[in-house]
């Protein structure tokens, strides 16, 4: 029994016609017929009935076919692991990036990429950072763009940029009128932050002591771009990091202030699997990231994740 065999009897039982089959793969109908009968001769079973009116898929044929496509299928994703170990920047990479990062950084990230890595597509997956490291450490996932601390075994991080956070207020609110703002002069009572899940608000309410307790309910949105529209309606003010507040994402009804010194910041890194199989594609990855223009303010490429 062989692969060749196999894709013969496959294609057969889709084309439902030997002669299509044949010219599907390339060969001669009698050669593609010879094949499917041998392996008819060692299984010691019949795969199709042959009529006037075509090709039927015997039962015990079926399940045969669905077991020999099953092989194929394996069978190319041994060969595509061996090319991407060839070149590990040719095959899919499997990407996840936190909610706070993905909007800001995927779409600067994925043009670069298609320039410096094209057979490297990414199949991204955008999710909080409990469930990021579960899918990396169970293998779904190749590699992570999260945000510091991020301590798992078995798994490497490598820092690539601090980003400072800034104040967003209404513009009419008082802290509009100033130029910076001290952490600990934000009102809790008016803060809206990210539902409990997310590392961003962790941050947030890391900044100052006074937010050591939990907001108020209802003070909330589920992404930064729905707190950034409730600041503009005037309901209270929040904390974006500064890739959320250049130029493309303005908004005349919102006024964006520094904090005074010390600045709070998060640091994001990459992380990915210890032994993992493709570490140039996650090098590739970080260097393209570091080239980006982004308001951040870029690490060593060798900066340890702590």
């Amino acid at each position: 029994m062989t692969l060749t065999e196999l894709k013969y009897v496959v294609a057969v039982a889709e084309e439902r016609h030997f002669g299509r089959a044949a010219g599907r793969c390339y060969v001669s109908q009698p050669s593609l017929s010879a094949s499917v009968a041998k392996l008819e001769d060692e299984l010691g079973v019949k795969l199709f009935e042959r009529g006037k009116r075509g090709v039927t898929v015997t039962p015990i044929g079926a399940e045969i076919v669905a077991q020999a496509s099953r092989a194929l299928d394996e069978a190319a994703r041994v060969a595509a692991l061996a090319r991407q170990r060839r070149n590990p920047l040719e095959g899919v990479l499997r990407l996840g990036v936190i909610h706070t990062v993905a909007p800001y950084l995927l779409p600067k990230l994925v043009a670069a990429l298609k320039r410096v890595a094209p057979a490297m597509p990414l199949d991204i997956e955008e999710n909080t950072t409990a469930a990021l490291a579960d899918l990396l450490k169970r293998g779904e996932l190749d590699v992570v763009v999260i945000a510091l601390p991020f301590d798992e075994p078995g798994v490497v991080a490598r820092a690539l940029y601090d980003e400072a956070f800034h104040v967003v207020a209404p513009r009419g609110h008082p802290l509009a009128k100033r130029r910076a703002v001290a952490a600990d002069e934000l009102d809790l009572a008016e803060l809206l932050l990210l539902p409990v899940g997310h590392c961003l608000r962790d941050q947030v309410l890391d900044a100052c002591r006074e937010f050591s307790r939990p907001p108020p309910p209802g003070r909330q949105g589920n992404s930064l771009e729905t707190l950034r529209s409730m600041v503009a309606s005037g309901v209270g003010v929040t904390v974006l990091p500064a890739s959320a507040v250049t130029e493309r994402y303005a908004d005349p009804l919102v006024k964006v202030i520094a904090f005074a010194p010390p600045v709070p910041m998060r640091r994001v890194a990459l992380a990915w699997r210890d032994g993992f199989a493709r570490p140039a594609a996650a090098a590739k990855l970080a260097e393209t990231i570091r080239r980006l223009d982004l308001p951040v303010t870029l690490l060593a490429s060798g900066n340890p994740h702590a």
